[in-house]
């Protein structure tokens, strides 16, 4: 069997449009609300034989408020944004349209003195191919969206440009199984019963 890997997105700490490069701040209440109202369709996940997390705050404590207790995975963090750190994608665009700009059109782009899109896909990427495969393992990762993001597109061989065109809401589950280099996404939901005539 393949190994599965099951991405939850962390839940969240701000107002989406508020969000900031590197965030690392704590969940807020409306975080640990949505926690709670998950966690029971969440808490299942825990019996996965691997637990682990992004290094934020806010996915050590979804993490840990679903009863997972993961392990903290320093290559699960986000993208390094260099001087960009703590500001809006609007703020870093009020200082540097033409930095900002390049960033979003060119992957391999780093105005920002940090990690650039490629390398951070390529990072997540990694981490995803070196986990170990034992008969059909399961393994649980709490990560932020963009971690989720950048796994997806490494997982689907999709081009980097994939990235910006993927949204990753809090608390969502996204699977992926396989092994290394050859991933595929694994969708699931409610089957429909069979109709008795």
């Amino acid at each position: 069997m393949p190994l599965r890997v099951t991405f939850v997105a962390a839940a969240r700490s701000t107002p989406l449009l508020a969000e900031r490069f590197d965030d690392d701040r704590p969940l807020d209440l409306a975080g640990w609300e949505e926690v709670q109202r998950a966690a029971g369709d969440l808490l299942p996940l825990a019996a996965a034989e691997l637990r682990y997390c992004s290094p934020t705050p806010r996915s050590r404590a979804t993490g840990d408020a679903l009863g997972y207790a993961p392990l903290v995975q320093p290559a699960l963090r986000d993208c390094d944004m260099g001087r960009w750190r703590g500001l809006t994608l609007g703020e870093a665009m009020a200082r540097e349209p033409d930095a900002v700009d390049a960033w979003l059109a060119d992957p391999r782009a780093t105005p920002h003195g940090g990690e650039s899109l490629l390398a951070f896909i390529s990072r997540v990427g990694g981490w995803l191919d070196t986990r170990p495969v034992d008969d059909g393992g399961g393994i649980v990762a709490v990560a932020e969206p963009s971690v989720i993001r950048a796994a997806l597109v490494y997982a689907l061989k999709a081009p980097p440009s994939t990235y910006w065109n993927i949204d990753v809401r809090p608390l969502c589950t996204t699977t992926v199984a396989g092994r290394s280099g050859r991933w595929n996404l694994c969708l699931s939901g409610v089957r429909p019963q069979p109709s008795r005539a």
